[in-house]
């Protein structure tokens, strides 16, 4: 037991990225408590589906939106300085809602404009800091480091909800606000911290517009790669959404207030510290291939039989799967292309990762929001279902062809952990190991 609780926290060995988790664990509280804010302020102030899809396209369209250039600054500019700057504006538009909200002069429009302005900061916070997670750990630790930082993020997923819940239905949402603006000094402390070795600087010689096309035709020309965002991309978009109705279904289906919202929530955010601490136990990259394809099809499932629930407990008991199934698939999807990708375009790549996981999100969020005024949001989650478990199948239809790439690209990277490397579907030629 202790060998292999040893082994699931090997990552924590590294004092820059011990830094980094504890400074994410308080941070990430305030940013799920300000998110369970937002959508609940936005339902008080309107009632409206629609609007709560339009808040959530403001949010995230700017991520698809300058993420490609995000990855540029993430692959030649001082990765460390870049995160200090956007956490600190994070912090401050965090600061400026709670004003703005605890003195009573919050409007909708004011409350997109923030949303959009946190959506452009996240376009360059979201690819530096996936590409950052290597420099902390080094490659032999990066597929550890990737799983805790996941359950760093579930774990406040779960407590944020409950806090914010309890905080808005007593105090308001203003509180809320303020905690996740003062939240941001951990991490911000904990970033000018760190002591890293100097960085290679990255040959300049093309334009960022060059830069930025280089990225995508690697990733596009790369099958595994591509058939690992595209299946992401799709269950961003037509599932991710299930979040942005949240507080229909706690108000008009489960007929409770911001108290069962953050019931909810919790439920989904258990799920995914579950998925998180199970790639965490993990030793090796063999076998994420099949757990991407059926963790997919798994989240379609659990959406479906979660949007015809109408009893509180059995709704929160569903959210558990649907919080670990997403989970699963995400975070083995960014294992296995950080295992793949070269260290060169690696920001560039994960600019990619971030407009499929973020940036798709706001279209399929301005859609549900839609959808679910017209049709209702059970119909609108379950119809989300359905195309999560038909990309889930197609994936796993595919997923043999990329087996050789996959393994190839792996190797030349010398996979991660320091173990014999193995690809995405069982053994590969063993590469010799760091440790």
């Amino acid at each position: 037991m202790t060998s292999r609780l040893r082994a699931a926290l090997r990552a924590l060995r590294h004092r820059n990225f011990r830094l980094f988790f504890t400074g994410q664990i308080v941070s990430l509280v305030g940013t799920w408590m300000q998110s369970i804010a937002e959508a609940w302020l936005v339902y008080r102030l309107t009632g409206s589906a629609a609007k709560l899809g339009m808040v959530g396209f403001c949010s995230q369209i700017p991520v698809f939106l300058i993420a490609p250039l995000g990855g540029v600054v993430a692959d030649h500019a001082n990765r460390r300085r870049t995160l200090v700057i956007t956490q600190s504006a994070s912090m401050a538009l965090a600061l400026l809602y709670a004003a703005l909200t605890l003195t009573h002069r919050i409007q909708v429009w004011e409350i997109f404009v923030l949303a959009a302005g946190l959506g452009v900061v996240n376009g360059f916070d979201i690819p530096t800091r996936q590409a950052f997670v290597v420099d902390m750990v080094g490659k032999e630790d990066l597929m550890n480091a990737i799983a805790l930082s996941s359950s760093t993020f579930n774990g406040a997923r779960i407590v944020g909800p409950a806090i914010a819940g309890i905080l808005v239905a007593s105090i308001g949402e203003g509180w809320c606000f303020f905690a996740n603006g003062v939240s941001y000094v951990a991490v911000i402390a904990g970033l000018l911290m760190m002591r890293l070795p100097p960085r290679a600087a990255a040959a300049r010689t093309a334009s960022p517009l060059a830069r930025i096309v280089e990225g995508f035709r690697y990733t596009a020309g790369t099958r595994p790669i591509a058939g690992l965002l595209l299946l992401l991309g799709l269950v961003s978009l037509a599932g991710m959404p299930y979040a942005v109705l949240m507080p229909l279904f706690a108000d008009r289906i489960l007929h409770g207030g911001a108290r069962v919202l953050g019931i909810l929530m919790s439920a989904s955010g258990i799920g995914a510290l579950l998925a998180a601490l199970s790639l965490a136990l993990r030793q090796g990259v063999s076998g994420l291939g099949r757990w991407v394809a059926v963790s997919a099809a798994g989240f379609g499932a659990a959406l479906i039989a979660f949007s015809f629930s109408r009893s509180l407990w059995l709704s929160a008991a569903l959210l558990v799967p649907v919080g670990y199934a997403l989970m699963l698939e995400m975070a083995s999807s960014n294992t296995l292309i950080q295992a793949m990708v070269p260290d060169h375009l690696r920001g560039r790549v994960m600019a990619v990762y971030s407009m499929m996981f973020m940036g798709m999100a706001p279209l399929g969020a301005l859609a549900a929001g839609l959808a679910a005024h017209a049709f209702g949001a059970p119909g609108t989650v379950a119809a989300g279902g359905v195309l999560c478990i038909l990309g889930g199948a197609i994936f796993a239809r595919k997923l043999p062809s990329l087996r050789t790439e996959g393994r190839r690209l792996i190797i030349a990277q010398q996979a991660v952990g320091g173990e014999p490397a193995q690809g995405m579907i069982g053994s590969i030629t063993p590469v010799e190991s760091r440790e």
